[in-house]
């Protein structure tokens, strides 16, 4: 697309008026100035109509998964297929990721030449962003014209929730429900081998029991149960009412790498949010929680209702962090009726894992519903009033710790690793530890 620039109608004036003097004065110097612009709209014209012709954008990247927080490396090849120069292209990356620092401005390319240059962007916010498009400008050289392509792609980037490496959470042992095994099949390879099975496929090939597969002369594999230890569940309050951020100005960046790295604080500054906060902090526990071996499930209800059931290893791991870096706290669902939707499938003896800024009495009523269920409530608040919201989370936190329900503060700008892995409560009748509580 070629598109008119203000520097043409100029030398559309200067030629009515060399057609206007050479009309009135019939002087020779207004035919050649006549000729002079009409050469020069000619000539530019066709220079922007090739200056993009032949002309290919590629962008290539690493790693389409990233951390907020993290430098994300992407690199920009510019290829002159053509055997024409190029005096100049304007590379304007159109990106959805905040910050891209994909844009430059490249002279002189050669014939058959490819340039490319390599942009680092500063991963501020998590969500999947789609790389492009790529626009490239180019024009003549008095600038009358401009011309435009759309380089478009289909890649994209998603940067997961911030977190954090806790090496200790208060969190209560849990119990078997009945004091009994837990006699439920599961994908998962465990120490607690139930029976073989003929094969299927899909079916991973160290699950196959060879002796069996000898004796029967058909491929067998191993059944599990599930390991006889609680679930650890993280309710993440997403509801819109409760939530509350604070104005901040977007942060100044430049795409050099060297600034970015000298530039770049030692933590990760969160956005003043708590639903940010809260999202990092599910992150960092579950993190924690499936370093331990442990089955990990979340569940949510934010846009839309989300509940991801419990399991081990990185894959569970990969799974939670997606979810995380798509919810948004806009949800209408309040705490308490996440606890009662979701609660019902949760075995007793489970650990759950409360996150949220709400200072309600409804919160209390859903702790009361798992201690009914005979599980295991941690509840993490944040302080809505350094976010800019309501009061009241120290009183809530006070009455928490009078039921001697492990409870955390989390405030605004605050260490989330020195708050997670705190050992003691705070509780009406003094500081108590979480180690002497279990223990008895």
């Amino acid at each position: 697309m070629i598109a008119i620039q203000r520097t043409f109608w100029v030398v559309v004036f200067l030629l009515v008026a060399s057609v206007f003097g050479a009309a009135v004065w019939g002087s020779s110097i207004y035919y050649r100035l006549i000729y002079l612009w009409i050469l020069l709209l000619v000539t530019s014209w066709l220079w922007t109509y090739l200056s993009l012709r032949n002309i290919t954008v590629r962008r290539t990247s690493r790693s389409f998964r990233q951390a907020v927080g993290q430098i994300f490396e992407e690199r920009f090849e510019v290829d002159n297929q053509s055997r024409l120069f190029r005096l100049w292209l304007a590379i304007h990356d159109q990106s959805s990721l905040p910050g891209s620092a994909g844009s430059r401005v490249i002279t002189w390319i050669g014939g058959r030449q490819q340039r490319s240059y390599v942009s680092y962007t500063w991963l501020t916010r998590r969500g999947r962003f789609i790389l492009g498009p790529t626009l490239v400008h180019s024009g003549d050289l008095f600038g009358l014209f401009r011309a435009t392509r759309e380089f478009k792609s289909t890649s994209s980037i998603l940067v997961t929730p911030h977190m954090v490496e806790i090496q200790s959470f208060p969190a209560p042992s849990g119990l078997l429900p009945g004091g009994r095994a837990l006699h439920r099949r599961t994908l998962e390879v465990t120490p607690y081998a139930a029976g073989v099975r003929e094969y299927f496929p899909g079916d991973s090939l160290n699950r196959i029991h060879w002796p069996t597969t000898a004796r029967r002369d058909r491929l067998m594999v191993k059944e599990f149960e599930q390991d006889p230890q609680a679930d650890v569940w993280i309710f993440l309050d997403a509801q819109k009412f409760v939530q509350a951020a604070l104005p901040e100005a977007a942060p100044i960046l430049k795409s050099d790498r060297l600034w970015l790295w000298r530039h770049r604080p030692e933590e990760v500054k969160l956005p003043s949010a708590t639903f940010e906060y809260a999202v990092s902090i599910a992150a960092s526990i579950s993190n924690y929680f499936l370093k331990q071996g442990q089955a990990v499930g979340l569940a949510s209800a934010g846009q839309v209702f989300t509940a991801l059931s419990p399991e081990r290893g990185e894959r569970q791991l990969g799974k939670i962090l997606e979810t995380l870096a798509f919810l948004e706290g806009e949800g209408d669902l309040p705490l308490v009726g996440l606890v009662t939707a979701q609660s019902v499938y949760l075995p007793r003896g489970s650990t759950v894992v409360i996150i949220t800024p709400s200072t309600q009495s409804s919160v209390i009523a859903a702790i009361g519903d798992l201690e009914k269920r005979n599980m295991h409530p941690v509840v993490v608040l944040l302080d809505a009033a350094s976010f800019g919201g309501a009061g009241g989370t120290s009183d809530l936190a006070d009455n928490l710790a009078a039921r001697n329900v492990l409870t955390m503060q989390v405030a605004n700008h605050a260490d989330i690793r020195a708050a997670l892995e705190q050992t003691s409560v705070y509780s009406p009748v003094g500081w108590w530890s979480h180690t002497e509580e279990i223990a008895t």
